[in-house]
């Protein structure tokens, strides 16, 4: 109630989305949908904001693109959770079990994490490991032809563009969705905690359908045989066909929006000018 109380009382929202991605959200937003009996404030959608930053060249980012670089185009399913996104090691054996037996390329970004606590994930513990002590014996060097596995980092978004990678299981936290987006990954969405199950739900549930689920996220264990299945129709599969012209098309949407007479600019220039007349008057008082 504290955060809806301070929505309505500031001078405008500035929100990481743009309008050919959340078309109904955004107008139920402005038009005071979500908060009825208020009068809502301006409302700037300015998205898709993904940080283009230039990664630190170390070993970890060299090595994965160099690795990337080897792979044919569009061939290779990356699996990121996020910097807060581990698993306990029986589920993290089921994950590369999966992998192991879809046959498809893979980039496998690993945390581990002990206890996990969902209504404090700041409690979770990330435990020192090492790869061979984590994943099933003999895995590493069954899938070295094929696979790479990297321990708690990856440079995401350079890995997101690169042309081999053709696929991503996420978290579904709304940086990484926004960075699928803007490079046109299809997604199978793997929600961990706080607002992603609702992220969720904007990818694979609203008609946008960017995103399918995997099955078995909300029990307490995604068995192997899901994750090959999953793993096996988004990379190869014909019913991922329509799913992969759909992000394509939304990609193109949000270099849309970006450009000079683009919604998302032109909301950013709207903003820029409501601020601009906000400090005027305030000097006046």
């Amino acid at each position: 109630m504290a955060n809806i109380r301070g929505i309505v009382k500031s001078d405008g929202i500035l929100m990481n989305t743009f309008e050919s991605l959340e078309p109904k959200a955004i107008s139920a937003l402005r038009e005071g949908l979500c908060v009825p009996s208020f009068s809502m404030p301006p409302v700037y959608s300015i998205g898709p904001l993904v940080t283009e930053t230039q990664e630190n060249a170390t070993e970890e980012r060299n090595v994965c693109l160099k690795w990337l670089d080897s792979q044919p185009k569009g061939t290779v399913v990356f699996l990121c959770f996020g910097s807060m996104g581990g698993f306990p090691l029986d589920q993290i054996k089921q994950i590369a079990i999966g992998l192991e037996n879809s046959g498809q390329r893979f980039l496998w970004v690993v945390k581990v994490n002990v206890n996990m606590d969902p209504r404090n994930i700041f409690n979770t513990s990330m435990p020192e490991f090492e790869l061979e002590q984590i994943l099933p014996e003999g895995f590493l060097d069954r899938t070295k032809d094929r696979g790479m596995v990297v321990k708690t980092w990856a440079p995401q978004i350079q890995v997101l563009h690169h042309e081999s990678v053709g696929g991503f299981v996420t978290h579904c936290g709304w940086n990484s969705i926004m960075e699928a987006v803007t490079a046109g990954k299809p997604m199978v969405c793997w929600p961990l905690y706080a607002e992603q199950r609702l992220n969720k739900v904007v990818l694979v549930d609203h008609e946008t359908r960017l995103g399918v689920a995997m099955e078995g996220y909300d029990r307490e264990m995604v068995e192997a045989e899901d994750v090959e299945t999953k793993i096996r129709w988004l990379m190869e599969g014909e019913g991922s066909k329509l799913l992969k012209e759909r992000i394509k098309a939304m990609k193109d949407k949000a270099g849309e929006s970006l450009t000079e007479t683009g919604p998302s600019s032109q909301a950013f220039v709207q903003f820029l000018m409501d601020l601009e007349r906000k400090k005027l008057e305030k000097t006046k008082i």
